[in-house]
C-alpha cells in the first residue's frame, strides 16, 4: 500500500508528485488530493520484458477527488473519471501504453476525498484469460482444460451449491462445496467449522447465466484482485475423459491424478 497526502504541500494547486513502486500488486491511496500524481510502476523485472505486461486497475468503491488518466508524452486518454460509480468495474492496458497521471478536481472541501485504487501487473497471456472479450462465456476446448490444469492459480474438484447474481456488478458468485484441492494459490477455498467441509466462492460474469447443477466440476481460474475468477469449468467425468486420452498418447502438459 502506497499513501500520501495533498495536505503535506504548500502550493497545492501546482504540485505534482511522483510515487514509485516496485511490486507487482499493490494499491494506491491518496488523502485529501490536491495538484496531480505520477505513478510509475517499476517492477523487479527486466525491464525488456515490460513490453509483454499487461496493468489493471480497480479504482476503490468511494474513490473521489481526482480523474485518473493513461499518459505517455504528454498526452493525456482518461480512464476513470471522477464521480464514476461503476462497481468492480477495471481498467487494463498495456504497459507500453503510459503511466498513470492522477489529477485532482477542483473541491470545496478536499478533506472529504480520498482517491483509491488497487492495481496489478500481469503477463499479457494471463490478462488475454481474464479479460476474453470476444466470447468470455464459451466453453473451453480439451487442450484448453488440461493447460489450465497446469497453469491456474486454483484446480479444485467440486460442486455447486449455490448462485448469487449481483446485478450492480454485472457479475454472478459461484458457492462451491470442495471435494478435493488440487492447487490454490491464496487461501479462497477455506475448511468451514460447522461441517468441516472446504467451500469457497468463483466469480465469473452475469451473461454467462451460470445455475446451480448436480454432479461435479472441475474449477480452474485465476486469482484477480483478491478474488477467484473462473476460467475453465468442464464436468468432473469429461475432465477424466479428456485426461485419460492426453495420457494414453503422452499428450498430456502435466500430471494431476484426476481420481
Amino acid at each position: 500500500l502506497s499513501s500520501c497526502s495533498g495536505l503535506t504541500h504548500e502550493s497545492h494547486r501546482k504540485d505534482v508528485e511522483q510515487v514509485y513502486l516496485r511490486c507487482s500488486e499493490g494499491s494506491i491511496e491518496w488523502m485529501y488530493p490536491t495538484g496531480a500524481l505520477i505513478v510509475n510502476l517499476r517492477p523487479n523485472i527486466s525491464p525488456a520484458s515490460y513490453k509483454h505486461l499487461t496493468v489493471c486497475i480497480k479504482p476503490f468503491k468511494d474513490s473521489a477527488g481526482a480523474n485518473i488518466y493513461l499518459e505517455k508524452t504528454g498526452e493525456l486518454k482518461l480512464l476513470v473519471r471522477d464521480g464514476d460509480r461503476s462497481p468492480s468495474r477495471v481498467y487494463c492496458f498495456g504497459y507500453e501504453q503510459g503511466g498513470l497521471f492522477v489529477e485532482a478536481t477542483p473541491q470545496q472541501d478536499i478533506s472529504r476525498k480520498i482517491t483509491g485504487f488497487q492495481y496489478e501487473l500481469m503477463s499479457k497471456g494471463i490478462a488475454a484469460d481474464l479479460h476474453t472479450a470476444s466470447a468470455p462465456c464459451r466453453p473451453c476446448s480439451d487442450t484448453e482444460v488440461l493447460l489450465a490444469v497446469c497453469t491456474s492459480d486454483f484446480v479444485i474438484r467440486g460442486s455447486i451449491q449455490n448462485v448469487t447474481n449481483e446485478a450492480e456488478e454485472q457479475e454472478s458468485v459461484i458457492h462451491v462445496g470442495v471435494n478435493k484441492l488440487y492447487r490454490q494459490k491464496s487461501k479462497v477455498f477455506q475448511l468451514t467449522g460447522e461441517t468441516g467441509n472446504w467451500r469457497g466462492q468463483i466469480k465469473t460474469l452475469l451473461e454467462c447465466g451460470v445455475k446451480p447443477g448436480d454432479g461435479d466440476f472441475l474449477f480452474t481460474g485465476r486469482m484477480h484482485f483478491g478474488e477467484a475468477r473462473l476460467g475453465c469449468a468442464p464436468r468432473f467425468k469429461d475432465f477424466q475423459r479428456m485426461y485419460k486420452e492426453a495420457k494414453d498418447k503422452g499428450l498430456n502438459p502435466c500430471e494431476i491424478g484426476p481420481d
